[in-house]
């Protein structure tokens, strides 16, 4: 049986995903804070949530961030991964710190017409357009990780 990466959805999507559950639309927001606020993938740990919701989760939904290949970290900081996104693609996010903030840059196409010499990324060639779950994978890592690197419990990537 195939099941939907809750990555992929916004909050309205994750509330209609809850009403073909049989679920009430507020449980959407619980799982988005769970997922999104907290880095929760494991429906275990969403403890706000009834248990037959958890159940119900657990054979319809998963919670997948894209599996890192490599990363390197910088003398300066910068923290460059690169994500397998399946089909032979990888794409890479890169964490570019400064003193008054950081930068994240993120992929949104497997591969890149351009081909900039310093991006690994644009030595591929445009092969697709990256789906909204494997963009918000990038953030929804860079962010969980930075928070355990960087040691805080706020938001390290702003909306």
């Amino acid at each position: 049986m195939t099941t939907a990466n809750l990555l992929e959805f916004d909050l309205d999507g994750l509330a209609a995903f809850c009403e073909k559950l049989g679920e009430k639309k507020f449980r959407a927001t619980q799982l988005f804070r769970w997922i999104h606020q907290r880095g929760a993938s494991d429906f275990t740990q969403m403890t706000d949530l009834a248990k037959s919701l958890r159940e119900k989760l657990a054979t319809t939904a998963r919670g997948e961030a894209l599996s890192v290949l490599t990363q390197h970290e910088s003398k300066d900081g910068t923290i460059k991964w690169l994500f397998d996104v399946g089909g032979g693609d990888a794409v890479e996010a890169v964490f570019i710190p400064e003193d008054d903030r950081g930068t994240l840059c993120v992929s949104s196409q497997a591969g890149c017409a351009v081909g900039c010499r310093f991006c690994s990324t644009g030595h591929q060639g445009f092969s697709r357009n990256l789906t909204t779950g494997e963009i918000v994978a990038q953030l929804w890592f860079a962010e969980h990780f930075l928070r355990k690197h960087l040691k805080r419990d706020e938001r390290v990537v702003p909306h």
